[in-house]
């Protein structure tokens, strides 16, 4: 008899990565892509930190101060190897997936953006993402005097003057200095996650993304309430009623004693999804 190994708990995998002591980000963005890709085994998870293994070991020895960090990256990541993106990436899942990013050397500002930190963190580098509203970039020295650079052009360097640009043009604000600190990986993550959810909203077809999307952000150690709420309705719109009714029963309970008005609201929503079924 022929027996199908056993396939890997890929989530309860992301789930004990996220919670430990130092969640290490090229891991949860590969198992991110375990659920987008059924053809992704560990076999090609080994294959992606290999290759983000041996684009470290590329880089120059010795290199000194954030200058020459950013432009050793640029030259590597953006020149010899070819990492960028364009507007056609935001219209493809692939860009939002490390294993795909790294077959396509294509994708979204945030996946270009781990890349880049990866990379750099394997050979030494103090170089760690820094979430601009609206575009993410990386950042090498200390925050107080950071040099920036934008991994989606392939590595350009950006002035004080452009980041600021950048964020006037996404916020109608000046950047605050909170938005130049290091971002937390789960606050990756997390954004990476809200990044498929958002690809997933206009594409009813795939609503099967938008629901592992939210499954995993639900195993993040903090996340808003509300997303049990998102998932209930995305239960509904998606036929399973009775599932997604009993979930909207269960946010009405947790936040009944803060937000009863809400509760309400929700509790009938849910009698309307069970009411689907007659």
């Amino acid at each position: 008899m022929h027996h199908e190994p056993p396939r890997p708990d890929w989530r309860q995998r992301f789930a004990d990565e996220a919670r430990s002591p130092r969640p290490d980000l090229s891991t949860l963005c590969l198992l991110i892509g375990t659920q987008a890709d059924p053809d992704l085994d560990e076999a090609g998870i080994d294959a992606a930190q290999i290759e983000l293994d041996r684009l470290a070991g590329m880089l120059p020895h010795g290199l000194k101060g954030p200058h020459a960090w950013a432009r050793a990256l640029a030259d590597l990541l953006g020149g010899r190897e070819g990492f960028h993106g364009a507007p056609a990436d935001y219209r493809r899942l692939e860009s939002s997936l490390l294993h795909e990013v790294l077959r396509r050397r294509r994708g979204l500002p945030i996946l270009l953006s781990v890349l880049w930190t990866e990379v750099a963190r394997r050979a030494g580098g103090q170089v760690y993402g820094v979430a601009l509203p609206g575009h993410f970039v990386v950042g090498f020295g200390d925050p107080g005097a950071l040099v920036l650079a934008d991994p989606f052009g392939g590595g350009r360097p950006l002035s004080a003057e452009d980041a600021e640009l950048l964020v006037t043009g996404a916020t109608g604000a000046p950047p605050s200095p909170s938005m130049l600190r290091p971002a937390d990986p789960l606050a990756v993550v997390s954004r990476v996650l809200n990044n498929i959810r958002a690809w997933a909203a206009p594409r009813p077809e795939r609503s099967e993304v938008a629901l592992w999307a939210l499954d995993l952000l639900l195993l993040l150690p903090s996340h808003p309430a509300r997303l049990r709420y998102e998932r209930a309705q995305l239960l509904v719109q998606r036929g399973a009623f009775t599932e997604g009714a009993a979930e909207m029963d269960a946010y009405a309970d947790v936040v009944s004693a803060v937000e009863p008005t809400t509760a309400d609201l929700v509790r009938g929503r849910a009698r309307a999804a069970r009411a689907m079924l007659n």
